[in-house]
């Protein structure tokens, strides 16, 4: 529905709506109230969840346990996500606004490839939340069972509450949102800090015991071609969640300074923590335990730290939470921006006249991701999805070249050097052929119909711009009922 025909609203109830933001004469927009310290947090706390806790055999055993190998893929993969970091980071202070890829692929590709992004993403992304969600009351429902299951039932509510406590959150308060973010990053990297020291002093007191597994780390078999690129696919999905912060561009205090400098903080950071970890792993465990391990920092904990080794369980617990969060804040972005573009409902990018705060878009993914957790079994379906990610990220990188050309004289606080987005995008590419040559499979064929299947939407409503009348009737009903306005543009400050 267009904005014209929602302001047929009666006079009365228009100013009624917008009585707060004539008082204080303020305008309807999104704040800037991220500073650099909050960007850090929400990018650790989206890369890091629980993988690196209860998981990081993937790379290993795709490496044929070959300990040298291992951690030079695990460096490749966060030098691969720096990179790509780093192009984003030149999008976002160059055009600090809400949406993240789907804002760069519009402005440099067009309105379709944009389109089919949201599409996938408004199934995808709420489906990976669900996930977490469920994941998250797994481990928060076990230590009460002991060795018996958690009842699903219990789990889905628990699920269901955390989704909507943190959908409810992120609705009301950005400020509260970033401070939550910030408290649950800082507690999850004390946990892998107690993991990153506890390897370091072990390696210097047990020096002949521990050393001796890295003085030959390049002796074992030598994986082939395939079985490297496998154990990078694995690497690079462990530091999935680095293009997070473009999401919330629009709410960045000085975006043209804080968004580079936070991406070369975060994952620069995040890599040696990581490095550290695995080492650590290393240090008190054999290649042949951690891949055998059903959860590896909790084996660590059992055999450095017996009588504590409960934290654990629980830093795992509270690293999903923080992930959660970050994912959420910055899907709700997402379905704000999509709608400002005309390529969702209008009602959806409106604002609460009280907090500024896209609550519709909140409301909007949060019932997505809600769907997805009552028959669970949806959630499998998303997993052919997964090389739809490596493909927008390499169409925003494309974007990035197109506009280098196509708009030279934009005004650009940080630039990358070109090479690299022209990497990321054969590198993107790659990733998304490789499995499906490799394991071919008809999901993937599936997966892919269903994003074309995103033309049946456009061609009519975006395109041709069809309409229904009843909608505007309900969009006005649905704006008073939840208090919020149609935004009034960019958001304010300087972007300098």
């Amino acid at each position: 529905v267009g904005k014209k025909n929602v302001k047929k609203m009666s006079k009365e109830e228009n100013n009624d709506l917008k009585d707060e933001q004539r008082k204080g004469k303020a305008k309807m927009q999104l704040k800037r109230n991220i500073g650099y310290f909050d960007g850090v947090s929400f990018i650790i706390g989206s890369i890091v969840g629980a993988g690196i806790f209860v998981s990081p055999t993937g790379v290993l055993k795709h490496s044929l346990l070959n300990v040298g190998v291992a951690l030079t893929i695990w460096t490749a993969s966060g030098l691969v996500s720096l990179m790509g970091a780093l192009c984003y980071a030149e999008l976002g202070a160059a055009l600090p606004f809400s949406g993240g890829e789907y804002s760069h692929i519009k402005r440099g590709l067009g309105s379709l490839p944009a389109f089919v992004f949201i599409w996938t993403s408004t199934f995808t992304k709420p489906a990976s939340n669900a996930a977490r969600a469920l994941l998250f009351a797994e481990y928060a429902t076990q230590p009460f069972y002991g060795i018996c299951p958690a009842p699903d039932v219990l789990k889905k509510c628990l699920a269901l509450a955390v989704l909507w406590s943190l959908g409810i959150l992120n609705g009301l308060s950005v400020k509260m949102s970033a401070w939550v973010q910030t408290v649950f990053t800082l507690l999850k990297m004390m946990a892998l800090s107690v993991i990153a020291v506890g390897g370091i002093v072990l390696l210097v007191t047990r020096q002949k015991e521990s050393l001796a597994r890295f003085e030959d780390m390049f002796s074992s078999e030598i994986p082939n071609a395939s079985q490297v690129a496998e154990a990078f696919f694995q690497g690079l999905y462990a530091y999935g969640g680095w293009w997070s912060l473009n999401y919330m561009a629009e709410e960045m205090k000085r975006p043209s300074r804080n968004i580079p400098l936070t991406v070369m903080t975060a994952v620069p950071a995040v890599i040696v923590f990581y490095l550290l970890v695995n080492i650590s792993y290393l240090t008190v465990l054999t290649p042949k335990e951690i891949v055998s391990s059903v959860a590896v920092a909790v084996t660590w904990a059992d055999r450095v730290i017996p009588s504590v080794s409960w934290i654990i369980p629980l830093s795992v617990a509270v690293s999903i939470f923080g992930a959660l969060n970050c994912s959420m804040f910055t899907l709700g972005r997402l379905s704000y921006a999509g709608s400002q573009s005309g390529h969702l409902p209008l009602l959806i990018s409106m604002l609460n006249v009280h907090s500024y705060t896209p609550a519709p878009a909140m409301i909007f993914s949060t019932t997505i991701a809600s769907i997805f957790i009552i028959p669970s079994d949806l959630i499998m379906l998303t997993n052919y999805f997964g090389f739809s990610a490596w493909l927008m990220t390499g169409l925003t990188c494309a974007s990035l070249i197109v506009l280098r050309y196509r708009e030279p004289h934009l005004h650009r606080p940080y630039k990358v050097f070109l090479p690299v987005p022209f990497m990321m995008v054969a590198m993107s590419f790659f990733l998304v052929l490789a499995p499906i040559v490799w394991s071919p499979n008809m999901q993937y064929v599936y997966a892919f119909l269903f994003m074309l299947g995103s033309l049946i939407i456009y061609l009519p409503f975006i395109h041709f711009k069809l309409h229904f009348a009843f909608l505007d009737k309900i969009t006005c009903h649905l704006q008073l009922l939840l208090e919020v306005c149609p935004a009034d543009g960019p958001a304010e400050g300087k972007c300098e």
